[in-house]
């Protein structure tokens, strides 16, 4: 290991995981998952870190580099059940979950010295992620519109999940979380979870998911917003609809 070229290539390899890691979790971290940027480059980095320990830190007659990679593959399990979340009868986070797994296979191949296939199975992951989710979305919506009403031939583009958002500084979060969960607190509206994510300058950004089947939903969060809005306490607020299934 004292060999500057080595230690270079070996170097080359975790910086090449950690990219890639990085940029599987953006797709993650922009629709605001629990793993993101961080979370999925520290896998992809841990799981080339492993994979160069069981190639070139390891020698000696029992020295079994698959051995390591195989760890890898059963030791993400643990990471990736704790992002699997249940929400009455629905999982969450499955596929968040599926995408940390794949981080740390792109993380392996990294560390193994196959950059070119590490490259290559970050475009499919995140590719996977962005370009099949309108094929799934259309799909449940479908199916959950058979399940309420197997002859109803009408779109239900209204049954969905949905985001508010809030954000205010530090010394004001508990104020702004009360106001967020005073603006969802209505019958039409299931609340799933109010989180507070912290931002740059002092900010922290208060998250609420809620979901309805109510078509005039939208009307009903544009109108907290206008309410959020006019509150001093309050920097800037929004909405959009998102999906659940992931």
């Amino acid at each position: 290991m004292d060999d500057p070229a080595l230690i270079l290539g070996l170097a080359v390899r975790v910086v090449v995981a950690i990219a890639l890691g990085a940029a599987i979790g953006l797709e993650r971290q922009w629709r605001l998952r629990t793993a993101g940027i961080r979370t999925n480059a520290l896998v992809a980095a841990g799981a080339a870190l492993f994979v160069i320990v069981g190639s070139v830190g390891l020698t000696g007659p029992d020295a079994d580099p698959t051995r390591v990679a195989a760890q890898v593959v059963s030791g993400i399990g643990f990471l990736g059940a704790g992002v699997i979340l249940r929400d009455g009868f629905n999982i969450r986070g499955l596929t968040t979950a599926a995408t940390l797994w794949c981080a740390a296979a792109v993380g392996s191949l990294a560390g193994a010295g196959s950059l070119l296939m590490a490259v290559v199975g970050a475009a499919g992951i995140v590719g996977t992620n962005i370009l099949l989710r309108p094929i799934s979305s259309l799909v449940n919506r479908r199916t959950r519109r058979w399940a309420e009403d197997p002859g109803d031939t009408e779109d239900a583009e209204q049954l969905g999940d949905f985001t508010l958002e809030a954000e205010t500084t530090e010394k004001s979060e508990s104020r702004v979380r009360a106001l967020v969960l005073h603006a969802v607190d209505r019958p039409d509206l299931v609340l799933h979870s109010v989180d507070s994510t912290p931002g740059p300058h002092s900010h922290v950004t208060v998250v609420a998911r809620v979901s309805s089947a109510d078509p005039g939903v939208p009307g009903v969060l544009e109108r907290a917003v206008q309410r959020l809005s006019l509150d001093p306490k309050v920097v800037g607020s929004r909405w959009w609809p998102t999906e659940s299934e992931d």
